[in-house]
């Protein structure tokens, strides 16, 4: 059992239903994506995890049972809007917010100053917080969510503000970590971070799940039949082809696109048999941007997510088949 368990969890605020009978399992030492549109509940479902607000149905467990009043000393949380005290020095702050995490003294001093120094910030101690830039307040915040080692880390939008530098600095705190045991959920709008960090992720809207499950199953199912291939093969002779695209790459490459019956076996099959050379073949992925972008406006336009929300190993969905294109890593 995962460290965190959400099953078929609910909330309503006066007419608006924050959240529909969601269910999903975090599991040890992943990072784990948390997407949705502005509106869609995350924030909701965030604080229901932490025991902030209570749902009106379902079930929360942490550690394998309901919140209890210690867990919070267990779960570092990184909100969205600052939490930390402005006109006071960056080293107390984090010290006292380790000291409410259940660290005596030394160690809290150690883990902030052990933090400070990761993400390079170890000159900033005796100054006070709002002497700090946007950016650098993200990452004294961010280690206020790790002075304490919790098992579990909710970062909300954790890369706000920061440029790409400290972008690569975060991330690389993020993966060790996952690999140091820490479970991660990461809520973000940036999808190339998600495909950069994350596992398996869920995507909900308008309260409800719309996506659950591991994100390169999720890309594999949703994405366009469509291979970037050089070769010396005549692709129109091919019936499994639908169309070529021409693409102007330098290396001659082109990206062929199937027929929605047809796949990538079958084609590299048909090369084969016809003798054909090929310097190169990729499978292009749509990328996660593209079909969050189709999810969340298909909910949008029908007031619900009734016809998007499935698992892996259905049928494509019709209009994710945009113009494919690689996940870029960080």
């Amino acid at each position: 059992m995962g460290p965190i368990r959400v099953d078929r969890v609910s909330k309503r605020f006066d007419k608006t239903q924050a959240l529909d009978a969601v269910s999903f399992e975090v599991r040890p030492g992943e990072v784990f994506g948390l997407l949705g549109p502005n509106g869609a509940g995350k924030t909701t479902l965030i604080r229901a995890i932490l025991d902030i607000i209570k749902p009106d149905s379902g079930r929360i467990e942490i550690f394998g049972r309901p919140f209890q009043p210690e867990d919070r000393e267990r779960c570092g949380y990184l909100p969205e809007e600052r939490g930390l005290y402005p006109r006071q020095p960056v080293g107390a702050v984090l010290e006292y917010l380790g000291r409410l995490k259940g660290l005596g003294a030394d160690a809290a001093r150690i883990g902030a100053r052990k933090w400070l120094d990761r993400l390079g910030l170890a000159d900033a101690a005796t100054k006070k917080v709002e002497q700090l830039s946007k950016g650098n307040q993200q990452k004294v915040q961010m280690a206020a969510a790790l002075v304490a080692s919790p098992p579990i880390l909710i970062l909300d939008e954790p890369h706000s503000g920061l440029d790409p530098v400290s972008v690569r600095m975060v991330n690389g705190v993020i993966r060790e970590c996952a690999a140091g045991g820490q479970t991660v959920v990461l809520s973000t709008h940036q999808m190339n971070l998600v495909e950069a960090l994350c596992t398996r992720v869920i995507m909900i809207a308008r309260g409800q799940t719309v996506l659950y499950g591991d994100l390169q199953e999720i890309k594999r199912e949703y994405s366009a039949d469509a291979i970037r291939i050089q070769s010396n093969a005549a692709y129109g002779d091919c019936p499994l082809v639908e169309r070529v695209d021409a693409n102007g790459n330098a290396d001659r490459s082109v990206n062929v696109y199937l027929h929605p019956t047809a796949t990538s076996d079958e084609f590299l099959s048909w090369l084969v048999a016809r003798g054909a050379h090929v310097d190169s073949f990729e499978r292009l992925s749509t990328p996660l941007e593209e079909i969050f972008v189709h999810l969340a406006e298909h909910a949008e336009r029908t007031g619900s997510t009734s016809g998007t929300s499935r698992t892996p190993g259905t049928s494509r969905t019709p209009g994710t088949a945009g113009t494919p294109g690689t996940a870029g890593t960080l």
